[in-house]
């Protein structure tokens, strides 16, 4: 599911409706480059798997949305057992960030077919936030597998670059070839170390800081050192 956990708190139906969601989306893969990644696909993957529409609602909530993160979820999970392999502190911060995005296209690159058509449904506007979601998810572990430990702001900005690389890289993993994808995830990588070189050693809470004592002093007044 997207958003909640399993409605029942029993292990074992717990387990039966883990496995039941990936032997759904197995189903689901080999039938969305036929039927595209829509409500039609989800009946069929589950009828596959000999589910009733009860058990598609119970298992599948939010339809083909669940599908589309079931498989996102899955694609990182590959993505991070490959860069397993890899030593992230012997390579560059850049070197780690290149890697770990060339394996998560190669993970979802896989089920190619199957993620063209969930990368179109969640292009569609009332999919947009899940697509949103799933990329930052996508980040903030590929962050972590890098070594990332910030805990302040550049934690959250970290991830929000790193989403805004993800989703075009991703989209042009699939409709346009590796070469192009690995090209334009170099160049953007260049952009933001660019970037962090520039941001290195200015103060950006300055302006928050002066904006505070002017507030304070509206509010108290000048302090005055004491005699």
């Amino acid at each position: 599911m997207t958003d909640a956990p399993h409605l029942s708190n029993d292990p074992s139906q717990g387990d039966w409706a883990d496995r039941m969601e990936q032997a759904v989306l197995d189903a689901a893969i080999q039938r969305a480059p036929a039927l595209g990644w829509n409500s039609r696909m989800v009946r069929a993957a589950c009828e596959a798997n000999g589910q009733s529409p009860g058990d598609e609602e119970l298992l599948f909530p939010n339809g083909a949305r669940d599908l589309a993160a079931l498989l996102s979820r899955r694609h990182d999970d590959r993505a991070l057992a490959a860069l397993a392999e890899v030593d992230p502190k012997s390579l560059k911060m850049r070197e780690r960030i290149a890697r770990a995005v060339s394996a998560r296209m190669e993970a979802g690159a896989a089920d190619l077919e199957a993620a063209r058509r969930c990368a179109a449904f969640l292009t569609l506007p009332t999919n947009a936030d899940l697509g949103l979601k799933l990329a930052w998810e996508t980040a903030d572990q590929l962050w972590n597998w890098a070594g990332d430990t910030a805990t302040d702001w550049n934690h959250y900005s970290k991830r929000a670059i790193l989403s805004g690389i993800l989703i075009p890289a991703l989209t042009m993993r699939w409709f346009d070839g590796r070469d192009a994808a690995e090209a334009f995830v170099a160049r953007r990588i260049d952009n933001v170390m660019a970037f962090e070189k520039w941001k290195a050693g200015k103060d950006f809470d300055a302006p928050l800081r002066k904006a505070a004592d002017v507030l304070s002093r509206m509010r108290y007044g000048a302090k005055t050192d004491p005699a």
